[in-house]
């Protein structure tokens, strides 16, 4: 899906104002878009319905809870054409970036919580690689994909034998710091669709990967585990969780390859550093 399928389905969703003035936010897992005081996320495919449908349970329960974060302008996403379209509230200008230690307090609230009163998935970070390099198909090397696989199979099995440090509970997911919006009220959290009970690990380690791969400031590191009260990289299961993001981060760049040439070198570039064994070698963000 590009930007103009995109754009398309916002006025299938009976959205047509948006579709000609809305800006494109960013394009990942979904194409997202701001028109006037609405932020509308169309998902690549129908197998993302559920989590939409999740991602909307999540926002009224955290609402309810009393943890700052975006807040659902609609219930329910709609289905176009095979696409989850949800509506969200636009968030305030931001007054300042994100800081570590911002995203760290956030997440101290989040993982206090008891599980609501829905389901919520385990943190299935592996399971898109299949999805992801169907959707990569030819435009990567078979034997790129093969070696992934493998990666993937191998840290599934070592990261379900985990003991963890922290009693594990509601996680964010997909802990970064451009997954949280500072407003005039401060602080909030953003990106809700990988909310999900598991290790909380999982959170923490996200900003330690940050640190290695991606040039975040040691400092800046520092100041996140300073605010959390514990560094993960003190925990035995570190390099387990850390190897199953980097094979899930690499996949995930693959699905933007048949469109993007600067997709495709960033996945190559990943995927020789796995395959080197080479933990210094600089990724960037996509």
């Amino acid at each position: 899906m590009d930007e103009a399928q995109a754009r398309d389905l916002l006025a299938a969703a009976g959205l047509a104002a948006a579709a000609q003035d809305a800006a494109l936010l960013a394009l990942g897992e979904n194409a997202v878009f701001a028109a006037g005081d609405i932020v509308v996320k169309v998902g690549r495919d129908a197998e993302l319905l559920p989590r939409a449908e999740r991602e909307l349970a999540v926002a009224s329960w955290l609402a309810g809870a009393g943890v700052p974060a975006v807040r659902a302008a609609e219930s329910a996403p709609r289905l176009v054409d095979g696409h989850p379209v949800t509506l969200w509230h636009r968030l305030p200008a931001a007054v300042r970036p994100a800081e570590p230690a911002d995203l760290a307090r956030l997440l101290l609230r989040v993982h206090a919580l008891g599980s609501p009163s829905f389901a919520l998935p385990r943190r299935d970070l592996l399971g898109g690689v299949e999805r992801w390099l169907r959707l990569a198909g030819d435009s990567i090397d078979s034997a790129d994909a093969a070696f992934l696989r493998e990666r993937r199979d191998g840290y599934a099995e070592a990261a379900a034998a985990l003991t963890p440090h922290l009693p594990p509970g509601p996680i964010h997911g997909d802990a970064l710091p451009r997954n949280v919006h500072v407003g005039p009220d401060g602080p909030v959290l953003v990106d809700l669709e990988t909310v999900s009970f598991d290790l909380r690990e999982h959170d923490l380690v996200v900003m330690a990967l940050s640190r290695d791969r991606y040039g975040l400031d040691p400092a800046a590191y520092d100041a996140f585990t300073a605010a959390y009260g514990w560094d993960v990289r003190e925990w035995d299961g570190c390099a387990v969780l850390r190897g199953a993001r980097e094979t899930a981060s690499c996949a995930w760049v693959a699905q933007h390859a048949p469109t993007n040439p600067e997709a495709l070198d960033e996945f190559r570039r990943r995927v020789a550093s796995l395959r080197d064994g080479a933990p210094e070698v600089r990724w960037y963000p996509f």
